[in-house]
């Protein structure tokens, strides 16, 4: 796999490796940015800023409880007068321990190997140690996986074999998130620079030539999954137009530095450069074209399109006419519908061939529900909804499927969902609904972080209703808002919120 370019000389070269697989994730934690064809970043050595630019292949090798990572740079100074090259490789192993117990996973990442040599003119800064630290640790979600890591590092490079040093002190930290709806990873990385060298002046004089400098990189990487409606041009056709999803992937960074002011090669000892720089780089947009829904009864409906974007993407999957906006949501449909968009159907057809593969072997199957027999059509979601954890039985023994779905118990699904009921205040909180008498204690918490993140609001006499049964319609505007803050709330928080580039 050859894609990724990333790289920040004097800054220190440490692997990302994705919560379990490998999404949008800057390369190399270096402040650096690509595309499809071209890498650059800011190298910091001389003590003057430069961009450097050029090719990294990325090779990456998974296996069952580790990531080994290469980043291989081949880049250049396209605006320097004077002959310029940096050669990089580096490789990184991540081990994941999984915490079942708590739902989460521990990664530690260690270098196993690494070479670099920067060619500026007549000198050459060679890396000759690498000291690396890196641990994360990631929230397992059934909506998203959530993570966060720190890491240490620091770098010694020889200038011309024993003129020099130059020694970088790394250290930062990681944030971000996976989801089938997008991933953003940002990183603040801090470098300390100290710089050391003997020089001879025209008289063949030796004199220590020595400045110390900072270096603050905000760099974050976001790939995210967008529906676009697009009208079909033809009149006469079986159908008025259909979502397109499109996948966006675009990288930003930003170099905050504070340097001597360098005059002829020499640091002026009075005088500082204080300035920031900004790069950004996008992939082409990848469509993909989705089934267009047909219903009867919806069109000119307030939930039109909401419920065309839900069956676009598979979330629904009924095949008649209709589709009955103003009937109730059953507790099944609603369920189905969650795990459906948060995509856990891989989860569940691999754990459908597994019992295939034991059904001779082990002993039936039983559900642990009475009223949801195992050979029900949709037993799998209610299964993986319990052990997920985003569903409960009204009782012990019973799930009560066709039951009419409530708003309570809709944001509590989708709250349990995304693992955020814990972020709710101690015991003895108001939620601020006129009506907050009459929301349950078990549907406290999601209530309360389901309106402070956006996900519902209040009616026009700022009350929640928790009894209220939903329609199909109203549940439907529900999931889409739902993925909404999957595919752009996140994004938002995970980077504008914390680089403020735009």
């Amino acid at each position: 796999m050859i894609k990724k370019v990333t790289a920040f000389i004097l800054a220190a070269v440490v692997l990302f490796t994705s919560p379990l697989h490998a999404f949008a994730a800057p390369a190399g934690f270096e402040g650096g940015v690509h595309n499809e064809y071209q890498y650059q970043e800011l190298v910091f050595i001389t003590g003057e800023p430069r961009i450097f630019s050029g090719e990294l292949k990325i090779t990456e090798n998974i296996r069952s409880g580790t990531d080994k990572i290469t980043y291989k740079y081949t880049l250049t100074d396209k605006d320097a007068t004077e002959k310029t090259k940096l050669s990089r490789t580096v490789t990184f192993e991540t081990e994941y321990t999984a915490k079942d117990d708590k739902g989460q996973t521990i990664g530690r990442t260690v270098l196993t190997r690494f070479s670099e040599r920067i060619d500026i003119g007549g000198d050459r800064y060679e890396l000759e140690d690498y000291q690396f630290s890196k641990s994360d640790v990631i929230d397992n979600r059934p909506a998203s996986d959530f993570y966060s890591g720190n890491f240490e590092a620091r770098k010694y490079y020889s200038i011309n074999r024993g003129e020099g040093e130059v020694i970088v002190t790394i250290s930062g930290g990681n944030v971000g998130y996976e989801n089938f709806w997008g991933s953003t990873e940002t990183q603040i990385i801090n470098y300390y620079i100290t710089y050391q060298r003997k020089v001879s002046d025209e008289e063949g004089e030796t004199q220590n030539v020595s400045w110390e400098g900072t270096v603050r990189a905000e760099v974050s990487d976001s790939m995210t999954k967008r529906l676009v409606y697009s009208e079909n041009e033809a009149s006469l056709s079986s159908f008025y137009g259909g979502y397109v999803r499109t996948t966006n992937r675009e990288l930003v960074s930003k170099y905050e530095y504070d340097l001597p002011r360098i005059r002829d090669n020499m640091p002026d000892k009075k005088q500082r450069v204080r300035d920031s720089i900004k790069l950004s780089e996008s992939m082409v947009p990848k469509v993909e074209r989705l089934p267009v829904p047909k219903f009867r009864d919806v069109m000119g409906h307030w939930a039109e399109e909401y419920i065309s974007k839900l069956y676009s993407l598979d979330v629904f999957d009924e095949s008649q006419n209709f589709f009955a906006p103003e009937a109730p949501m059953t507790r099944v449909e609603f369920t189905k519908g969650v795990i459906r968009a948060c995509d856990i159907r891989t989860s569940m057809d691999d754990d459908t061939q597994r019992k295939s593969a034991r059904r001779r072997r082990e002993p039936p199957e039983e559900s642990p529900f009475k009223d949801v027999s195992v050979d029900d059509i949709n037993y799998q979601y209610v299964k993986q909804g319990l052990e997920k954890n985003i569903i409960t039985g009204v009782s012990k023994d019973f799930f009560m499927p066709n039951a009419s779905l409530t708003r309570a118990e809709a944001v509590t699904i989708l709250m349990r969902a995304l693992g955020f009921t814990s972020r709710a205040p101690n015991p003895g909180y108001y939620t601020s609904f006129s009506d907050d008498e009459k929301i349950p204690n078990w549907a406290r918490d999601a209530v309360y972080v389901a309106r402070e993140i956006g996900i519902i609001q209040g009616d026009s006499y700022n009350r929640f209703n928790p009894d209220k049964v939903m329609t199909r319609a109203e549940a439907s505007a529900m999931l889409v808002r739902f993925l909404e803050f999957l595919e752009r709330d996140l994004q938002r928080d995970y980077r504008e919120n914390i680089i403020l580039f735009n």
